[in-house]
């Protein structure tokens, strides 16, 4: 249990730079707090222990003001920088690694029983806002860009960006989440946009072109 603190604490020193000592980050994180409470409940609820378990998970909210269901799956070394407002369901999966910034939920689509949360592969960064619904997996080393709504599978080492959230692939390269850059993210509906620009100029020459050679 120890050991697997430790993991956290060092990957929050490691990913903030405003963590100044593993005694603030042990006293004064909310996100260490809510994974801390985690641990015990996701325990119960694996030992059918639902009420008991639910009550913790209810006290980690009111603690932290981060909502994690007790039978969600939460890997070692996950950082919920600030964390207000995020929600993860019963069946979401977190690999190890893993940045979530506040406001992110990992939600579901509808009430069928089963799997119904997303599962984030291993160094994924959710960047705050953004919404993840719906029963599949987001691959190792992927960004999901502030404020998108990512409704579908994202594929290893890519980026998915807007409302509903596009897949830009990184072709080659690993996502450097150590940079945990939410800004400077390739926006496929401006690049998309200027295509069509391009194109429109290109016909409106021709047209002209066309309209000298009649004169």
């Amino acid at each position: 249990m120890f050991r697997g603190l430790r993991q956290d604490i060092a990957a929050i020193k490691e990913r903030d730079p405003a963590a100044r000592n593993s005694l603030e980050v042990l006293l004064l994180y909310s996100g260490l707090h809510a994974l801390m409470l985690h641990r015990p409940a996701y325990w119960l609820y694996r030992h059918n222990c639902f009420f008991l378990a639910r009550a913790l998970s209810q006290i980690a909210r009111f603690l932290t003001g981060i909502e994690i269901h007790p039978g969600a799956k939460i890997g070692r070394g996950v950082l919920i920088d600030h964390g207000a407002g995020v929600v993860i369901g019963e069946t979401a999966e977190i690999g190890d690694g893993c940045t979530i910034y506040q406001g992110v939920t990992l939600g579901g689509t509808g009430k069928d029983k089963g799997k119904r949360h997303p599962t984030l592969g291993k160094n994924v960064l959710v960047g705050a806002g953004a919404k993840i619904l719906g029963p599949f997996t987001v691959g190792d080393n992927s960004k999901v860009a502030a404020g998108a709504v990512l409704l579908e599978p994202l594929e290893e080492n890519s980026t998915a960006v807007g409302v509903p959230a596009r897949a830009v692939r990184v072709a080659g390269k690993k996502v450097d989440n150590t940079l945990l850059d939410q800004v400077h993210i390739p926006d496929p509906v401006s690049q998309e946009l200027c295509r069509m620009m391009m194109k429109i100029e290109k016909l409106e020459r021709r047209i002209q072109e066309l309209e000298e050679e009649k004169k």
